[in-house]
């Protein structure tokens, strides 16, 4: 995971880190808990991490006009894995993964912020263990996630 994230951000000019999840749903809140771990850390101003919870659709606006040359979009994604296995997902195979509750499909939210300001996205889903209302977070799901801030963070500062 961490050549594939340093190869991607490696012409990056301004990165989102985008956060999907619910944190009342066990392990769907992976992503949220990446950003959470992100945002205790001094970033550079051409990195922003937003927590979009269950309707990042809402952050379009904030994204636009960051106008990102990179968009990592982080959530829980059922692609039939071990818990809290990394895997990142192209934005034509997304009817090939289950992700969590959100309302729009990722891949028209990536199309939509693209017409004003293409961007190059980065969606990388963590394989829930259980997506049960009022579960707490599996520990290889919270692993996975504090793993994947920290290869961000290392792919960041280089």
């Amino acid at each position: 995971m961490e050549k594939i994230i340093k190869n991607f951000l490696k012409d990056a000019e301004k990165i989102i880190f985008l956060a999907i999840g619910s944190e009342l749903r066990g392990d769907d809140a992976a992503g949220i808990i990446a950003a959470n771990e992100l945002l205790k850390k001094t970033l550079p101003e051409n990195f922003k991490v937003l927590i979009g919870h269950t309707a990042p659709e809402n952050l379009t606006g904030e994204i636009r006009r960051f106008a990102p040359s990179h968009l990592i979009i982080c959530d829980a994604a059922d692609s039939g894995l071990n818990a809290g296995e990394i895997n990142v997902i192209s934005p034509e195979d997304i009817q090939g993964a289950a992700f969590s509750t959100h309302m729009m499909p990722i891949n028209i939210f990536i199309n939509y912020i693209s017409m004003d300001n293409p961007c190059k996205p980065l969606i990388i889903g963590i394989q829930p263990k259980t997506l049960e209302f009022g579960a707490e977070v599996s520990a290889p799901v919270k692993k996975a996630a504090l793993d994947l801030a920290k290869i961000i963070f290392k792919s960041i500062l280089r």
